[in-house]
């Protein structure tokens, strides 16, 4: 699996505030999927999937 933040992303932080491993805000204050998704963290990326307000992390 691997994730990615689309357009539709507002900033609002709650991915990274759920897996920071694996999701950053960027200089224009948006979301980007730059750490890898493991075993030990996908439960926690698809928890970030569930819980963002615009559906914009999507698996690749």
């Amino acid at each position: 699996m691997k994730a990615y933040v689309n357009e539709s992303c507002i900033g609002c932080g709650m991915c990274n505030s759920i897996c920071s491993e694996v999701f950053e805000m960027n200089a224009e204050g948006l979301a980007e999927a730059t750490g890898a998704v493991t075993a030990e963290n996908e439960a926690s990326v698809r928890e970030a999937m569930d819980s963002c307000p615009v559906g914009a992390i999507e698996e690749q």
